[in-house]
């Protein structure tokens, strides 16, 4: 079973259209700060990367972010975090949040979000890692992207064992709870398989 201590989130350095994303980082990042669960995030102060942060320091929580020294000046890093870190590349930010976080969850975003989703979940798949991978679906923003799991699954694609790798909910208190149930599933008999 899981234990979080460290939670990795990916999400918009745009806030969104809905007023919904704005409340439910604040209350997630709130979350955090109060469970003393620490955040690990792009370390960006604008959009819901800044109003998660803010909301996890304004509980007592701590807040690490991971930012390329290209993002640095253009996402506005976070200047009153826990921790920064500069790193040169975004192959660096990625290991580097990875490394640092013992569960991933993406709330709505973009295609950066998207893109990091994506790779912890090949991670997974692939044993690279075991731990738990999570969308927060605020207002059903995550319901198109499900649809298109859905039909990888049809077409062949995506195994229905891969597609359980994502944990989802519209409730962040939900998501953590069943973060902290994850038992990792074990793939070496897919791997194996997929050898011969």
């Amino acid at each position: 079973m899981t234990s979080i201590r460290s939670l990795c989130v990916f999400t918009g350095s745009s806030i969104g259209t809905r007023p919904e994303y704005r409340d439910v980082a604040r209350e997630l990042g709130t979350m955090l700060g109060e469970r003393g669960i620490r955040l690990v995030f792009g370390g960006g102060r604008v959009g819901l990367m800044g109003v998660i942060a803010d909301a996890t320091l304004a509980a007592g929580g701590e807040a690490i972010g991971v930012i390329p020294r290209c993002l640095q000046a253009r996402e506005v890093a976070h200047d009153a975090l826990t921790q920064l870190e500069v790193v040169e590349t975004m192959h660096e930010r990625k290991a580097r949040m990875a490394e640092l976080s013992d569960a991933f969850l993406a709330m709505p975003g973009g295609l950066g979000t998207c893109e990091e989703l994506f790779e912890v979940l090949t991670w997974a798949q692939l044993g690279i890692h075991r731990k738990p991978c999570g969308l927060l679906n605020v207002a059903g923003y995550y319901f198109p992207l499900m649809a298109f799991l859905r039909r990888s699954m049809e077409e062949g694609f995506v195994a229905p064992e891969h597609r359980e790798l994502i944990l989802v909910d519209g409730d962040p208190a939900a998501l953590l709870a069943r973060f902290d149930g994850y038992d990792p599933p074990d793939f070496e008999e897919w791997m194996d398989a997929r050898k011969s």
